[in-house]
């Protein structure tokens, strides 16, 4: 279950942003999730919530996951999200995007004292 070291690696990174920046609380992490990336998104937002319960810096926290299509060229020029094979040439067409996790975005609050 790979999907339990992602949720991981996405917690780790959202706590190590919000302790640079002096936060006191994570609202949102924000993830895109390429759709063949072979991910579940909903096992990946299950296992955050398990992963940050006991953390109060993450009391609050919400992790969006926001599926992204393919997308691919050929370099016979076609483009588009047919990701197996290219309906120009049937070529195996390169994958442009697709199969990132990558976060986004990290809402955090800074209380000022």
């Amino acid at each position: 279950m790979h999907e339990y070291s992602i949720a991981y690696d996405l917690y780790a990174t959202a706590r190590k942003a919000a302790l640079e920046n002096h936060a006191d609380r994570v609202n949102k992490v924000c993830v895109d999730v390429g759709k063949i990336s072979m991910v579940n998104p909903d096992q990946v937002i299950f296992l955050f919530d398990i992963i940050r319960e006991d953390d109060p810096l993450f009391t609050q926290a919400v992790l969006e996951c926001n599926e992204v299509t393919a997308a691919t060229k050929c370099s016979c020029g076609y483009s588009g999200d047919e990701v197996f094979v290219c309906p120009k040439c049937g070529a195996l067409p390169e994958l442009v995007r697709g199969r990132e996790i990558v976060v986004t975005n990290i809402e955090i609050e800074v209380d000022d004292a």
